[in-house]
């Protein structure tokens, strides 16, 4: 319970903060009263349609992707993984490549985010069908790693044979990932995968509680692998692929963050579901903030700033593993 309510506060803090930081010179305090009186004018409206999107889906995808690594974590029961091991962040991301390389974007103001919620959707029926339905855990990384490395290869092709150099570099500066220039329209979207996602991966608590015992402990306790493994799938999968299509390609917060939280929560899978949702919050509005305060005059990505800030925790985390044994 105090883990929950400092994590809580940590993402009310940070979400006021993200608020408050921007071009226009404003006063915290002003910026907050200019979003909550509704009032007419330029600082109502930005903090409205500009910063208050950016805010919420901030928060709403740092949590979903906190949540979906610590899914797959317990359920593979492998510390290294992370939403983007089933191979749906690579299949999103070869959509929405797609749709930069076809001009999609120009035509449609939503073509992007459609399209890569298409890939998302065709990548996990591939895992799916890859994996099988009596496939373990190990068939199931195995088809992702596979999906994961076509897709990433067919996107080096898109980008290989692009004769629009335009076109090319939004890819490359779009996969780095971003919350920049992100409406309500964008919040719209995703907001029904990741609820429905965390909603999917919020039911398999206890199953990923048992499943600690063991495979066949988790069974004699009438636990249904194939079950759990499929809402396990398809609840990351709606995540990642929500994520995707309005913010790119962003990594580490679903590998590191439930790596962080562990400790806290006696290894139990069910309470780091919820702990690392808040965690994931917690770093993505941090990060997104870093964006904004470090380069504000240069667009900074979040991929980049995420990479950067959860690769040193990781490498830590390897080398405290490392001083651990035996």
């Amino acid at each position: 319970m105090r883990l929950f309510l400092i994590l809580a506060t940590l993402v009310t803090v940070l979400f006021a903060v993200s608020l408050t930081i921007g071009p226009a010179e404003t006063g915290g305090l002003q910026s907050l009263a200019a979003l909550l009186t509704g009032s007419d004018g330029p600082l109502p409206m930005v903090m409205r349609e500009i910063r208050l999107p950016r805010a919420l889906l901030a928060a709403l995808i740092g949590g979903g992707l906190g949540m979906a690594g610590a899914a797959l974590q317990g359920y593979l029961r492998n510390p290294l993984a992370e939403p983007g091991l089933i191979g749906v962040s690579g299949s999103a991301a070869f959509g929405a490549v797609l749709a930069l390389q076809a001009g999609l974007t120009a035509t449609a103001t939503l073509g992007l985010p459609l399209a890569a919620l298409l890939g998302a959707v065709v990548g996990v029926f591939l895992v799916m069908g890859l994996a099988g339905a009596r496939g373990g855990s190990l068939t199931l990384i195995l088809a992702g790693i596979a999906i994961s490395a076509l897709a990433g290869a067919l996107t080096s092709l898109v980008l290989n044979l692009s004769p629009n150099p335009f076109a090319a570099n939004d890819i490359v500066f779009w996969m780095m990932g971003s919350l920049a220039d992100r409406s309500m329209t964008h919040l719209w979207l995703a907001l029904p995968f990741i609820v429905i996602g965390a909603g999917l991966l919020a039911s398999t608590a206890r199953g990923l509680d048992a499943l600690t015992l063991g495979e066949d402990a988790a069974e004699t306790l009438g636990l249904s692998l194939s079950r759990l493994r499929l809402l396990v799938v398809l609840g990351t999968a709606a995540i990642v692929g929500g994520a995707t299509a309005v913010a790119g390609s962003i990594g580490f917060v679903g590998l590191v963050v439930p790596h962080i939280l562990r400790p806290f929560v006696g290894a139990q899978p069910s309470r780091l579901l919820w702990a690392s949702a808040l965690g994931g919050a917690a770093l993505l509005l941090m990060a997104d903030i870093s964006v904004r305060v470090i380069l504000p005059d240069r667009d900074l990505k979040l991929g980049v700033v995420t990479a950067l800030i959860g690769a040193p925790l990781f490498l830590h985390l390897i080398f405290k593993t490392r001083r651990e044994l035996p």
